[in-house]
C-alpha cells in the first residue's frame, strides 16, 4: 500500500510531468507557427517575384508587337508617300509639257 507521502510525491511528479508536457507543447507550437510564417513569407515573396517576371514578359511581348505594328505602318506610309511622289512627278511632267506646248 502507498503511503500518503508516496502518493503526494507521485501526484507532484505527475503535475511536474504535465507542466513539462504543456511547456514542450507550447514551445513546439511556437516553432510550428514560426516555421509556418517563414514558409508563408517565402511563398508570398516567390509569388511576387513570379508576378513581376510575368509582368515583365507581358510588357516585353507588348512592346515587340507594338514595334512590329509600328514598322508595318511605317512601311505602308513610306509606300503611300512614294506613290504620291511618283504621281506628282508624272503630273509635273505633264504640266511642263502643257506649258511648253502653250508657250511654243
Amino acid at each position: 500500500m502507498i503511503t500518503i507521502s508516496e502518493a503526494i510525491t507521485t501526484i507532484k511528479k505527475a503535475e511536474n510531468d504535465a507542466k513539462k508536457l504543456l511547456e514542450d507543447a507550447k514551445q513546439r507550437s511556437s516553432e510550428i507557427i514560426k516555421e509556418a510564417n517563414q514558409v508563408s513569407v517565402s511563398i508570398v515573396e516567390k509569388t511576387r517575384e513570379d508576378a513581376n517576371e510575368r509582368s515583365k514578359q507581358i510588357i516585353f511581348e507588348a512592346e515587340n508587337k507594338a514595334k512590329i505594328e509600328a514598322n508595318r505602318i511605317l512601311k505602308e506610309t513610306e509606300d503611300e508617300v512614294s506613290n504620291i511622289k511618283a504621281k506628282t512627278t508624272d503630273k509635273i511632267d505633264e504640266a511642263a509639257t502643257v506649258i511648253i506646248d502653250n508657250i511654243l
